[in-house]
């Protein structure tokens, strides 16, 4: 698959606008994920496939379930589906995502996962696992699938026990971790809504300040201010990847008015969403 199809692959997984398509696994190079601008990786969104994250090269942050913390090489991110998330790269980071099906049967983690893989044999024996997947993506052999299917269940199976040797370094046991990545489960299932940050915290039954608090202490961020990065980062998904007119995304995003809409993304962004849909298609 050329690198243009693949990206367009990525996108519509982002969209979930691939529903004949739930059975397929898709390969991306890590850098890809951020084609047409960094805020495609450093804003908060998910996706509506399993997705597994391996760098290999590279280091910077990445916020996973209400929680901020660093990675570097040989770090691998799982992400079940719908997990809202967001990390920065630098030029200089490589790796590969790789998307399971919609509809996998494997037995994938259910909650997310970050590893540190400090051993060269697991890393040798991960990256040849994700290179065989890739290769026959491409090659589009007879009995296909079902090669796929066994080579991702090798990697579910490699998952699983580094899942067993290596803690994972989500704290689970932290009450502002745990606070904070409640919190994001509920935004990632309501922020076309409009739901405010006090709704969420009378859901929670905690005040909008513990509840920022929290935020701040897991992730740096408030809670009005991860709400607001998660519904602009997919404002600017639909003003660069779909023609839809700027009011009927407004009503998408659960704002009163088109007028109310351009004033947040422009606060949020520096520019309107005319000028970021005309950027983005120069």
């Amino acid at each position: 698959m050329t690198f243009a199809a693949q990206t367009e692959h990525f996108m519509a997984l982002h969209r979930g606008e691939v529903p004949s398509e739930r059975h397929q696994y898709h390969v991306l190079p890590i850098s890809r994920l951020a084609k047409g601008g960094r805020w495609r990786t450093e804003g908060m969104r998910s996706y509506t496939h399993p997705t597994l994250l391996w760098f290999t090269r590279g280091q910077g942050r990445i916020t996973l379930a209400g929680s901020t913390r660093g990675y570097g090489p040989h770090n691998l991110i799982f992400l079940p589906p719908r997990t809202m998330h967001g990390f920065d790269m630098t030029g200089q980071t490589l790796g590969t995502a790789l998307f399971f099906p919609e509809d996998s049967m494997l037995p994938l983690p259910g909650a997310p996962v970050h590893l540190r893989v400090r051993q060269v044999q697991e890393q040798t024996e991960l990256t040849s696992l994700m290179e065989h997947i890739n290769r026959e993506i491409d090659a589009g052999l007879p009995a296909n699938d079902r090669a796929l299917h066994h080579y991702a269940g090798l990697i579910s199976v490699w998952l699983e026990r580094q899942m067993a040797a290596e803690a994972p370094t989500v704290k689970s046991d932290n009450a502002a971790r745990r606070l904070a990545a409640a919190f994001t489960n509920l935004l990632e299932a309501h922020f076309r809504t409009g739901r405010a940050v006090a709704d969420y915290a009378e859901e929670l039954g905690v005040t909008p300040t513990h509840l920022s608090r929290a935020c701040r202490i897991a992730c740096g961020q408030s809670a009005s201010a991860i709400r607001a990065d998660r519904v602009i980062s997919e404002a600017k998904y639909l003003l660069a990847d779909t023609r839809k007119p700027i009011k009927e995304i407004a009503d998408e995003l659960g704002f009163a008015s088109a007028a109310y809409f351009t004033r947040a993304f422009q606060k949020h962004s520096g520019m309107t969403p005319s000028a970021f849909r005309r950027r983005g298609q120069a």
